[in-house]
């Protein structure tokens, strides 16, 4: 047991006759190490993406929100009084009426 190890540590499993085998899986464990490690990072860049893409639309959801408000409050009746009383336009006192325009083949 302690001559195996001795054998491993001194690296004798790689310099040996036999030692194609063992290069072969070497080799393939540290590509398998590798493709790991890259799909590891691809996996991290895609979980920050996300969270931009998140903060943007709550962003963007916020923005919306804050001018829906706005344009609620301009197109209220008080808010338009004002301001065309400010550009001297009052409301009228007469309700409006229906005009009805009766084409010539109707006749």
């Amino acid at each position: 047991m302690k001559k195996n190890i001795y054998h491993i540590l001194r690296g004798k499993f790689l310099i040996s006759d036999d030692s194609f085998k063992n290069w072969r899986i070497i080799i393939l464990i540290s590509v398998l190490a590798i493709i790991m490690i890259a799909s590891s990072h691809k996996a991290d860049q895609k979980v920050y993406e996300i969270a931009k893409l998140t903060n943007e639309v709550k962003e963007l959801r916020s923005a919306f929100v804050d001018k829906r408000g706005k344009l609620m409050q301009l197109k209220k009746e008080s808010f338009v009084e004002v301001e065309m009383k400010a550009k001297g336009i009052g409301i009228s006192l007469n309700p409006p009426t229906k005009i009805i325009v009766r084409s010539q083949q109707e006749q």
